[in-house]
């Protein structure tokens, strides 16, 4: 019996014809759906339209999004230069720093949720839950708004409000401070159910041998946690990227707001979307083959580190032409009882 009879049952012949009538019927919607999206970026309806079925409703229309003039300035050096790589660098400027500290911020709130300490845990939890249920673009506002927000409670109190300039957020803290609190409470949660993961009684066979809290966490259960947090770790990382998109709504200069000025001066929506829909994919998909690369590399390394040894006292086993021989008692020859 293969595996694929004991996922699901094979498919007969109806079943096939099924499947194949299907996929003709999907794969003609896609086909429709690509052509309504053609023609209505080609302006090819409303009055005076030829009709469809004519040639010059397929052809390029010079009023649409699909000319050449509307691609040609992505040619020219001084768009690329001057808009789409100084908003990339500052998407990843500020993506790195947030990561950075969002893994940061959640290992340690992560960790204080396991801590044996009720204080710990509740607060812990409490700046956990806090974050995660407040929008990411109020924590962005509320980051712009902290300096305004001190001065009126020193205004409040009796005090003298700040000198001007003494207290700024830019827009580049804020985005920061605002990626690093949300996800970083929800990066939290994934280290504390990775940590969870590991069987306790690895926690339990090391503390009878005299180890600490603290070192059975570092040294036995976070490393083996890493690899199974490892995917939804740069995961959560690629929505964090995808999320700084949400500073263009405070005039951080990033990737989307360099694209929306480009389509703002050559009249190019679509095609300033569609290249920049391409750039986030290919940095995603960049960030994802990474995790996957990393998972495989620990995969080996665990794999590497599992060999039996000897125990203390023993003579370690002679490597035969097939490697080392096994540690333990040798298997019942077949036939013995």
């Amino acid at each position: 019996m293969t595996a694929q009879n004991v996922l699901f049952d094979a498919p007969g012949p109806r079943a096939r014809a099924r499947s194949r009538i299907f996929s003709v019927v999907t794969v003609l919607a896609g086909l429709a759906l690509l052509a309504l999206i053609y023609l209505g970026l080609n302006r090819s309806f409303g009055e005076g339209a030829p009709p469809l079925s004519s040639p010059q409703a397929w052809q390029v229309n010079p009023e649409g999004q699909w000319t050449a003039e509307r691609w040609a300035p992505f040619l020219a050096a001084e768009t690329w230069t001057g808009y789409i790589v100084p908003g990339l660098q500052n998407t990843l400027t500020a993506a790195l720093y947030a990561a950075v500290l969002a893994i940061l911020f959640g290992m340690v709130f992560g960790i204080g949720r396991l801590s044996q300490h009720a204080p710990i845990r509740w607060i812990s939890g409490a700046v956990v839950e806090f974050f995660r249920g407040i929008p990411l673009l109020m924590l962005i506002f509320f980051t712009m708004a902290l300096p305004l927000a001190v001065n009126q409670l020193l205004t409040a109190i009796g005090s003298d409000p700040l000198p001007p300039r003494t207290f700024q957020v830019d827009a580049m803290a804020a985005v920061i401070v605002g990626l690093t609190l949300y996800n970083g409470s929800v990066l939290a949660e994934v280290f504390r159910a990775g940590i969870n993961a590991v069987p306790k009684g690895q926690a339990e066979a090391a503390e009878s041998l005299g180890m600490r809290r603290t070192q059975v966490l570092w040294l036995i259960q976070i490393p083996q946690a890493v690899t199974s947090m490892m995917p939804a770790i740069v995961a959560q990382l690629v929505v964090l990227l995808k999320d700084s998109a949400l500073g263009y709504i405070i005039a951080f200069p990033e990737l989307l707001r360099g694209f929306s000025l480009i389509g703002t001066r050559y009249g190019n929506v679509i095609p300033a979307a569609i290249i920049c829909a391409v750039i986030y994919i290919v940095i995603n998909i960049s960030l994802s083959r990474l995790a996957i690369w990393l998972e495989r590399r620990n995969a080996r390394r665990g794999r590497a580190s599992a060999r039996a040894t000897a125990a203390p006292g023993m003579q370690e086993p002679p490597a035969g032409p097939e490697g080392p021989a096994p540690v333990g008692p040798a298997p019942d020859a077949p036939g013995k009882p």
